[in-house]
Formats: structure tokens, sequence, C-alpha cells
């Protein structure tokens, strides 16, 4: 108790001392005390000790106070700052330090479809310029590609065709596992698409689209020879060849069920001919196989006398059709826009071409698609681009963009948009078939001036050489020979 009331006297005695030096006056000079000099005993009553203890109480109580709320003040400070944050400035654009531009090769569509999407990209990612170049797929558009990629000036991102891989291989990089794993593409997209870019769990493109070979008809033909749906299956569509076509009495074609048997007069003659060859369990490899050349017979029939329903003094096929001159035709969905440009009274609506009765469903697959060069400095950049194309939201706008100038888009390559088109009088065929497209070579009009235009080549003439008398089997042995060797050269053999 003694010691407490010392300390509690030393204070009072500070106190004091500090309050008379406060109210000295600065002129009033103030001698110092003797360090020596002594003070008086002061003797404090427990009442007088008690008083003096108050004060220093409420002087704590009122530190405690403050410091607690500070503490507070902070607390609502941080979770209000952190609430802003997430509200609006983790919403805003990220962008990084560096400034990146980006070289984007397209085809078919013009900058005015593309664009608004690039903008609202650009506008997102203020540090990233993408540079749309519309190109011309028949400008040695291939070759541009692999040549100015291995000079290190090519494009970024460019757009490819699904049978060029084996040809673009030394110059296509593939997505980063975190723009797009194999896993969730495969999720997203159909099978077809997924067989085509997933090459050792590896994303090598992004589709904005999917197409192949489809049953195109003029459905006022069908139904003035009574036919009231397109055929499913090929006794279907043989029958419905023959109810269409009709001759006069010489035996003049006046219109065709069917522009087959020919290869001078018929768009994507290459096509139909492996749509028949891998249906009937064949492979381009093996032109020389009984099937291929039982195959080759059945395709020229359709053109050989007396029989035939098509002949080389026919229009081109579009172009016969669009006249109205023949009733069917295989084809992609985009010639539809070019018979409507024809004839835009046309009723012309697309079907899944006619199958094998009791065999897997099969069709062509022939799209486009969004790469990114292997040589390109910015491969990270250019994917998360192609990320965002590719997404739903883009898409939809894509084909809305796309219908402003022409009469369609084209068909979507996410499964879960394709119920929007099951309907459409021109698209619903490609997504009946899009999970059973399927990709080879010798595809007709991707103009690449090499694996795919060698080997139309010699299918075109193995179909001329049997309209000059030379035997199915010696025609497609000459075929086979040139074939194999335009596979060899990509090193293809063991994929066919």
């Amino acid at each position: 108790m003694a010691d407490n009331q010392n300390d509690n006297t030393k204070k009072s005695d500070n106190q004091t001392n500090n309050n008379e030096s406060i109210n000295l006056d600065p002129n009033i000079q103030v001698e110092e005390l003797p360090e020596e000099v002594s003070t008086p005993d002061i003797q404090v009553s427990p009442e007088e000790l008690e008083v003096t203890d108050e004060p220093m109480i409420y002087v704590e109580d009122n530190k405690r106070k403050y410091i607690i709320i500070l503490v507070i003040f902070i607390v609502l400070f941080s979770a209000v700052f952190f609430l802003l944050y997430k509200l609006f400035l983790s919403n805003r654009p990220k962008t990084s330090a560096k400034k990146v531009e980006l070289t984007y090769w397209g085809l078919w569509d013009d900058k005015e479809i593309i664009q608004p999407l690039i903008d609202e990209y650009q506008k997102k990612n203020p540090n990233v310029k993408i540079n749309y170049e519309l190109k011309s797929v028949k400008d040695a558009y291939a070759q541009k590609i692999v040549a100015r990629t291995e000079r290190g000036v090519g494009p970024d991102i460019f757009r490819f065709h699904n049978s060029w891989i084996p040809e673009l291989k030394e110059v296509l990089s593939y997505a980063p596992e975190s723009v797009v794993s194999a896993d969730e593409f495969s999720k997203q997209y159909y099978n077809s698409i997924v067989k085509d870019l997933v090459i050792d769990k590896k994303v090598y493109g992004l589709p904005l689209m999917i197409d192949g070979l489809l049953l195109i008809y003029n459905e006022d033909l069908l139904k003035t020879a009574g036919i009231s749906s397109p055929p499913a299956t090929w006794d279907a569509f043989i029958e419905a060849v023959e109810k269409t076509t009709v001759k006069d009495s010489s035996g003049n074609i006046l219109t065709s069920g069917i522009a087959l048997g020919t290869a001078g007069n018929i768009q994507h003659f290459s096509d139909i001919l492996l749509l028949m060859l891998y249906q009937n369990g064949g492979s381009i490899a093996n032109l020389q196989a009984q099937e291929a050349i039982d195959i080759l017979s059945q395709y020229r029939r359709f053109a050989e006398p007396p029989n035939n329903v098509w002949s080389e003094t026919m229009p081109d096929s579009v172009v016969a059709f669009a006249e109205g001159k023949v009733a069917m035709i295989f084809a992609p969905s985009w010639q539809i826009l070019i018979i409507k440009q024809i004839n835009k009274d046309i009723n012309v609506k697309s079907a899944p071409v006619p199958q094998v009765p009791g065999a897997d469903p099969l069709s062509i697959g022939s799209y486009w698609i969004e790469g990114v060069s292997r040589k390109s400095e910015n491969q990270l950049e250019a994917w998360k681009f192609l990320k965002y194309l590719s997404e739903k939201d883009q898409l939809l706008k894509l084909y809305e963009n796309q219908s402003k100038v022409r009469l369609f888009g084209t068909a979507y390559p996410l499964k879960e948009l394709g119920a929007t088109l099951s309907d459409n009088p021109y698209l619903s065929g490609v997504v009946k078939q899009a999970d059973y497209f399927i990709t080879t070579y010798g595809i007709a009009r991707t103009f690449d001036d090499g694996l795919n235009d060698n080997i139309i080549k010699y299918l075109e003439n193995a179909v001329n050489a049997t309209a000059q008398g030379v035997s199915y089997r010696d025609a497609m042995q000459t075929a086979h020979q040139g074939v194999v060797e335009v596979l060899s050269r990509y090193n293809l053999i063991s994929d066919q």
C-alpha cells in the first residue's frame, strides 16, 4: 500500500510540475534547482489518494474507447472497400502492360459481319488490337498460310478447312489448357468436330460453324411426283429418282431426279463418291479393293444409257437445280445460297443424305475452323480471343450478322444450339448429321492445290476413264496408285 501511495504521490507531483511549467511567463528567468536539493516529505491521506486516482482512471478509459472506435472504423472501412472492389473494380477489364496486335485471316465473312464482335472484345480488352483481313480461298490461300508462317510473317489467326490438318500440322498450335481443355471441348462440340480437332488431348482449333454433304431437294418437284418427304435410305432414294426423272420421246432428259454419274458437270462429285465408298465399307486409301470398284460402277450407272438420269450434256449441277432441271443434288448447305441467288422463288430444302439400312449413319464433313499460328508471338491472347468468339452468345450474334447480308447464317458447331436449327429448312439437315460427319481427303472446292485437289484429280480421271470404255477395276487400280502416293506424302496411309 505504501508503494502505491508513493507512486501516486510521484504521479501527482509530476502533474503539478507539468502544470506549473505550462503557466510560466517566458520572460521570467527560472533558476534550476540543484540536484542535491531535497524536498519535504508529503503525507497523503487515503482520502486524498482516492481523489487523485479518479482522473487517471477516466483518462485510461477514454484511451481504450478511442482505440476500440478506431479498430471498428478500420474494420468497417475495409469491409466497405472490399464490397466496392467486388462490385466495381473487379469487373473492370483486366489488362496487361503489354499491347498486343493480332492479324486475323478470314474467309467468306465480310468485315461488317465479324467486326462488331471484334469491337466488343477490344472494348473489354483494351490492350488487344485485332486486324481482320478477308482473304480469297482461291488465291493460293493454303499455300500462303504455310509459306508466310515459315518466314515468320504469317497471320496470328487464320481460318482453315477440316481436311487441311495434315497440310498445316507444322504451323498449327494447340490451345493452352487454361483457355480450352480437351475435356471441356469434348462436352460442348459435336462428335465429328471432336474427332477432327482433339489430337493427343490437345485442341487444335475452334470452329464457328459446321457443314457437310446434304441431300438438297426441290420440294415442289418431289410433291409433283407424289413424294411427301425426302428419301432416308438408298432404296427410297432410287425410287424417288425414278419418279422425278422426266424424258422426252427421244430419251432426252427434261428433268433429272439426281445429278450423279459424271465428274465434269457435278459440283462435289468427289464428296459424293467418297460418301458412297465409306457407306459401303471402303476407304480412300484402298481404291483397288472390291468395295471401291463396286461403288464406281454404281456411281457411273446414273449416267450410263439407256437408263441414265443424268448426262454430260446437262448444265452444271447447281445451276441445273436452280433452274428446276433436277430434283435433288448432294452438296453442303452454303450451295443453297447460290441456288437462291439464281432463283429466289425455288422451294428448296435440305435433309440428311440417304443411309444404308442397318449400318451406322455416315456423311462427309466439310467445314471451316479458326486456328492459331505456331509462330505467333501472341498465342495466348489469340486463343483467348478465339475462345470468346466461339462462345454461345457470340455465335448467336455472328449468325444474326450473317443473316443480315444473306439468306441465312452458318450452322452452329455447339451441341446446345442445335435445337434452334432443327426446323430450319436450309440447315436442319446439317444439325441432324452433325454427330456423324466424317473427315476424309478429296473434298471438293477447298482449293488447297494439295491433298484434296490432287486426290480429286485421280478420282475424276477414274470416272472419265470408264466413260471411255476402261473397266471399273482398271480405272480404280490407276486411281489407287495415284492416291496412295498423295497420302504417303502427308503420312496418311495408316489414318485411312
